[in-house]
């Protein structure tokens, strides 16, 4: 299977898992363990919640992540600041790079966004590979996220969380 189908496949398994999920939480936690075991190259998938203008770790799979993140700092950082995705082949010339995991060669991270433009988080899918992530990863992740933007846009919890427009 190809990978964009991989990822359809993927999305459509989270949908269907999510279907009467209304926890942002537990969506999170779904989508980053879904993710984290569909495909071989990732090795740090998760998510982290913008909190009051920071990110905050949310729940991933594979090592321990950077606990709190600003976003001047790091790809996550440029991701949340930017409100754009970042693919980034390698990790060491990215400005700012926090080394979270002295393994990780490359990342893509994609901010989730309420249909107003509100950072819930981001979407953050390291790896030990260099050059890992493409363009299809990228789309694929960006699909995953929009629809979480628009499905949890309401149900977080706390309005510092979603503070950031």
């Amino acid at each position: 299977m190809d990978k964009a189908a991989a990822y359809a496949r993927q999305f459509n398994t989270i949908r269907a898992i999510l279907e009467e999920e209304d926890d942002w939480t537990a969506a999170m936690a779904t989508v980053a363990c879904e993710l984290h075991h569909a495909f071989d190259n990732f090795h740090w998938t998760g998510f982290y919640r913008n909190v009051g203008g920071e990110l905050v770790i949310g729940p991933y799979q594979g090592g321990h992540g950077c606990l709190r993140i600003t976003f001047d700092r790091g790809v996550c950082g440029a991701a949340a600041r930017t409100k754009e995705t970042q693919l980034v082949d390698d990790v060491h010339a990215f400005p700012g790079h926090i080394a979270c995991s002295s393994s990780t060669l490359s990342e893509v991270v994609v901010p989730v966004l309420t249909p107003d433009g509100a950072l819930l988080g981001v979407l953050d899918v390291d790896s030990d590979e260099p050059a890992a992530f493409d363009a299809t990863d990228a789309a694929g992740l960006e699909a995953i996220a929009a629809w979480l933007g628009a499905r949890y846009a309401d149900q977080i919890g706390s309005k510092s969380e979603s503070s950031t427009k």
